[in-house]
């Protein structure tokens, strides 16, 4: 394991910003030579050294971030990830920071590592990883670069503590989203995934819907399906669904995009929203309003989200490498698409 700032600033007794200063051998700093001297002996017990990334920012020269995708062509129709995306380039920017947009997706093995070892980035920020990549990542953390991971936290908590994370808690606002519609009646409730439960964010979702329904004595089976992002995927596995001769009077849709799709599968088959089939969604995208049924859905902050992933990685990449865990509260947006806001 690699040597923090923090640790360099305890042993020497002063703070990170003054080990930050000398390291980095700051000009007018005001820091005195005795001070000097006890943060350099510090560094130099715990082998401590400042990465390139770090006095590239004490200078006031460009560092660079990789934003990893888990798939670049998922830009095109999932309006959450744009936000995370904006929001990530402004702050990048407003800190003199390059960005590099880059994607794992046709990567067999070790995709992260080979773009971590490329030479191009000096520090990560990860969107959305899949479970199995996780023990990559965290690999990469220790011995390479410092990353961010912006979504879910892996179930193992003491996996996702080995590096920073920031985002909304999926399993949660799933549970959240689901307890409103048995609030309002439902027992049969079905899910829709945005995408396969590899990922992690999916899995939370899931993990959410059905455990609150177990919590309520009630059952999934038979009930589950998963899309791909797109509005039109939605559509498709809603008429899976709706193939599969179980009865349900809701679903939980993954995703706002997905619910677009949804909402037309079940009109075209000639059921009324919410009378015949209630939906919940997720994200509060700034279409979700707009729906031919407005949507009920769970706002998150994707800006917000993103512009605190660039923090924690600059802060990382200024020495100090303790992990960080960024959540927010979410909460239930409602509109008509749940049959609540008629009373």
């Amino acid at each position: 394991m690699r040597a923090t700032s923090a640790q360099v600033a305890k042993l020497a007794g002063v703070s990170r910003t003054t080990v930050s200063f000398v390291l980095n051998d700051v000009e007018k700093s005001g820091i005195s030579q005795a001070t000097r001297e006890k943060v350099l002996a510090a560094a130099a017990q715990l082998g401590y050294e400042p990465n390139a990334a770090a006095q590239s920012l004490a200078s006031g020269s460009f560092a660079s971030i990789g934003l990893v995708l888990p798939e670049i062509h998922h830009l095109y129709i999932d309006s959450f990830l744009a936000r995370v995306v904006a929001s990530v380039l402004e702050e990048a920017h407003l800190n003199n920071m390059k960005l590099l947009i880059e994607s794992t997706a046709d990567e067999q093995t070790r995709g992260y590592t080979k773009l971590a070892k490329g030479g191009r980035v000096d520090g990560l920020i990860v969107v959305n990883p899949r479970e199995n990549d996780y023990d990559e990542l965290a690999q990469i953390n220790q011995q390479i670069m410092p990353l961010v991971v912006f979504g879910s936290q892996r179930r193992s908590a003491e996996t996702a503590s080995e590096f920073s994370t920031t985002g909304s808690n999926n399993f949660i606002n799933a549970k959240l989203a689901v307890r409103h519609l048995i609030g309002l009646g439902h027992a049969r409730i079905a899910h829709i995934g945005f995408a396969s439960s590899a990922f992690v964010s999916v899995n939370s979702r899931e993990r959410g819907w059905l455990s609150a329904l177990e919590e309520a004595g009630l059952s999934g089976e038979g009930l589950k399906e998963s899309a791909e992002l797109s509005a039109e995927s939605g559509y498709e596995a809603c008429q899976r669904l709706l193939r599969g001769k179980k009865s349900f009077s809701a679903i939980f849709a993954g995703n706002d995009t997905v619910a677009f799709g949804i909402i037309k599968a079940l009109t075209d088959q000639g059921l009324r929203i919410p009378d015949d089939v209630a939906i919940v969604s997720y994200d509060d995208t700034p279409l979700a309003a707009f729906a031919p049924v407005p949507l009920t859905t769970i706002k998150t902050f994707p800006e917000e989200h993103g512009r605190k992933a660039v923090r924690i990685l600059l802060d990382h990449l200024s020495g100090n490498l303790e992990p960080h865990h960024h959540r927010m509260d979410s909460h239930l947006i409602i509109r008509d698409s749940c049959g609540a806001s008629r009373g």
